[in-house]
């Protein structure tokens, strides 16, 4: 019988000379990789141990879901969710640790949407086409992406809600390329039904323009473009991708065994991905996650040594805290040991 989300636990404030998140209590301490906030008010979040967690009041209280069939070993590396009970959240880790699961009742119940049966395959990231880019309206576009097997990166699509299917013509890659499943946002899907990943380990970094999400049609390869990041061995590269129009994105990283060094930690493009340049002052370490801050018109990365914004897109970052952040979805941001933070109000100015 799945366990039951009835725990419901207060909002924590903390203060901090540096922090611009107030803290809230997520009542545990396991790692938290995902989060996606549907609104001011809707928000899941995930993590180790098959923490999935939920807020239908802006974070005042975190509910703990009840784990996924044979979830309570996995490591929840991101989460999706359309509304107050619609969700799917996936599980990153070698051959069959890698798994997605859906809920239609507000997480009271889980089923098992794929599994991953490669057992070289470890899934990064499963991405919906979300608000500007959502063109049709629908926002059951999306992917779902592994590291390469067979010299291809492991690529599921679906297309208007219709299911997944894999694509068997996905981006080539090189040898010791992958993307990295540090926050859920290693790929993004944008314009018309087109998604694009960014890659690192010995390999990268790079980034893939996809063709077309269009009449399950993969006769073009994808775009391979190289991206001023830090490179050059397992743990750097790329790690987040993002833009705020069909043309203007930032991409930021780093080498996450070096957290305070900022070489080579971002970059943007005003041309939708195709060109990218280094930024003149980059974020003050490696940043997992970055995203669009619309109302304030900033952007926003997060990693282990704080967050940092950028108001000229991308080409240079002013630090705004020094926290310890994995993941980020406005208003909410999450970390290590539970941690979650929600944005201070008028924190950030225009």
């Amino acid at each position: 019988m799945a366990r039951l989300p009835v725990f419901l636990f207060p909002l924590l404030i903390v203060a901090s000379a540096h922090a611009q998140w107030d803290l809230q209590d997520s009542h545990g301490k396991s790692g938290l990789r995902g989060v996606h906030a549907v609104n001011d008010s809707v928000a899941w979040a995930c993590g180790a141990d098959g923490v999935i967690l939920r807020t239908e009041d802006g974070g005042t209280h975190w509910q703990h879901c009840a784990i996924p069939p044979e979830g309570d070993k996995l490591d929840f590396r991101g989460i999706w969710a359309w509304d107050a009970t619609s969700a799917v959240v996936f599980s990153a880790g070698p051959g069959d640790k890698s798994r997605l699961y859906k809920t239609t009742d507000g997480c009271a119940h889980w089923t098992e949407e794929r599994r991953n049966s490669e057992p070289e395959g470890f899934w990064d990231a499963v991405v919906f086409q979300a608000g500007d880019f959502d063109m049709l309206g629908d926002n059951k576009t999306g992917v779902l992406i592994g590291d390469p097997v067979h010299g291809r990166f492991h690529t599921e699509a679906m297309l208007l809600g219709h299911g997944w299917f894999l694509d068997e013509s996905s981006c080539a890659a090189h040898a010791d390329e992958s993307a990295f499943a540090a926050s859920n946002s290693a790929v993004f899907v944008f314009g018309s039904r087109r998604y694009i990943i960014a890659t690192g380990g010995k390999g990268g970094p790079r980034v893939l323009l996809s063709p077309l999400l269009a009449h399950r049609n993969w006769s073009k390869d994808c775009m391979a473009v190289p991206v001023p990041l830090a490179g050059g061995s397992d743990s750097a590269g790329a790690f987040s991708i993002a833009f705020r129009d069909v043309n203007h994105g930032v991409v930021v990283g780093g080498d996450f065994k070096k957290p305070g060094d900022p070489t080579g930690t971002a970059a943007w493009t005003a041309d939708g991905g195709r060109h990218w340049t280094a930024a003149a002052k980059p974020p003050h370490g490696y940043r997992s996650a970055a995203t669009w801050f619309a109302e304030a018109k900033v952007w926003i990365a997060v990693g282990t040594n704080g967050t940092d914004i950028s108001y000229d897109d991308g080409k240079t970052w002013k630090s705004l805290d020094d926290g310890n952040w994995n993941a980020i979805s406005l208003p909410y941001a999450v970390g290590p040991d539970g941690r979650i933070g929600r944005l201070r109000p008028g924190s950030i100015k225009p």
